[in-house]
């Protein structure tokens, strides 16, 4: 589950990490009473105007502008509020400005030279281990540093047994080449990030840039935060700060009735049970000359009904030109499954416009197709993983 920037800052605070203060408005009167507050709280005169849209590289769009007076203030915060910013990680058509976060200037003058830095925390599969990894060169995108510098790029893995050591966010804050008062808060501020990141139950902490401020302080100026979904049941503060707008709303409908979507760019819509099964499912189109239109696991009840959500659900996809079935009879046997699939094509009626494979294998497979064969509906059955992939091949030709 994705946060907005104010609400990973937010999390980020409540773990005692430094952070840019700032106020959440979501129109231009809102944004010019956060100003003022935020200049009586801090003493600030300029404010940075940030839209909170779930994407980075707001600023390349134009979602982030800094205004240097209240009058800026209302103007910037008219022309952000409503408008579709559109980000190198966003679609074409962009995303949706809601709301904007006014933000103190932390760039103010003084006795040293501000500089930024990149730093994240996320888990590396590969070693089992969680990792920090930071740059120099904060406020870039981290994939052109990796690219054409990737020595200034280092990684710190964390063992979770004993989680983060005094010596190692040393290391950290040595290695971005801070000393004195600058050295000691970088420290503190590594160490108070890696226990947001863990306590908080997140996938990842991406802070770009962290800031070292003219007098040597520590803090977040940016944040980009995923919690994990699975450990939301034990996180319901967090759980309450997702924003369904920014969702995929295909995605948002599957997950109220109980499926796990995915939604994809491809022309092959797959019904699955189970995540192994679906991932070879999806290679097994791409074989086949088409490219997935989603990914969606059933689960171990694919009954009538079931069915015929993941039906309604695929189908919103207007790319859609064709839906397999993959379906392992463990759980389930597969002549209910079959059974589902019938009636639920039979209650959508004229809906149903596009060829559909069904390869059931497993618990009565044989009896499943069958039912699937004299149903009399244009539903064609499959046996072998080649057949089905032959099938979906002529149904695109």
């Amino acid at each position: 589950m994705n946060l907005h920037e104010y609400q990973g800052k937010e999390i980020l605070a409540s773990f005692g990490v430094r952070i840019q203060r700032g106020i959440v408005a979501h129109n231009a009167k809102e944004a010019v009473e956060a100003a003022k507050q935020l200049t009586a709280e801090t003493g600030t005169g300029w404010h940075v105007i940030k839209a909170q849209v779930h994407a980075g590289g707001r600023g390349k769009g134009g979602g982030v502008k800094l205004a240097k007076n209240l009058k800026e203030v209302e103007e910037i915060a008219n022309q952000i509020i409503g408008m579709n910013l559109i980000t190198p990680q966003t679609s074409a058509e962009g995303k949706r400005v809601h709301q904007i976060l006014v933000a103190e200037d932390v760039y103010y003058p003084g006795d040293s030279e501000t500089k930024e830095f990149y730093m994240s925390v996320l888990l590396n599969r590969a070693t089992g281990k969680n990792m920090i990894m930071y740059s120099t060169e904060g406020g870039m995108d981290i994939e052109e540093v990796a690219e054409h510098t990737p020595h200034l790029i280092f990684t710190e893995e964390i063992d979770p047994a004993t989680g983060i050591l005094g010596f190692q966010a040393r290391k950290i804050a040595f290695n971005l080449g801070l000393s004195g008062k600058a050295f000691k808060e970088m420290t503190k501020f590594v160490t108070s990030l890696y226990k947001a990141y863990v306590e908080s139950d997140s996938s990842m902490f991406e802070i770009n840039p962290v800031l070292k401020t003219s007098d040597d302080m520590i803090l977040a100026v940016d944040a980009k935060v995923s919690i994990d979904d699975n450990a939301l049941y034990r996180r319901r503060q967090y759980a309450e700060m997702r924003d369904l707008r920014e969702e995929n709303p295909i995605e948002v409908e599957a997950r109220e009735v109980g499926l796990n979507y995915v939604d994809l760019d491809g022309n092959v819509g797959c019904m699955v049970n189970g995540a192994g099964l679906a991932m070879a499912t999806m290679d097994l189109i791409k074989m086949a000359g088409g490219e997935p239109a989603n990914f969606l696991d059933v689960g171990g009840t694919a009954d009538a009904k079931r069915v015929e959500e993941a039906f309604r659900i695929i189908l919103k996809d207007p790319n859609v030109k064709a839906i397999l079935i993959n379906i392992f009879g463990g759980i389930v046997r597969c002549d209910r499954v079959a059974q589902g699939v019938v009636d639920a094509y039979k209650n959508m009626g004229d809906s149903m416009k596009v060829p559909i494979i069904v390869r059931l294998q497993g618990t009565n497979a044989e009896l499943a197709k069958e039912i699937i064969d004299n149903s009399g509906l244009a539903v064609q059955s499959a046996v072998q993983f080649q057949e089905a992939a032959d099938k979906v091949k002529a149904v695109l030709a």
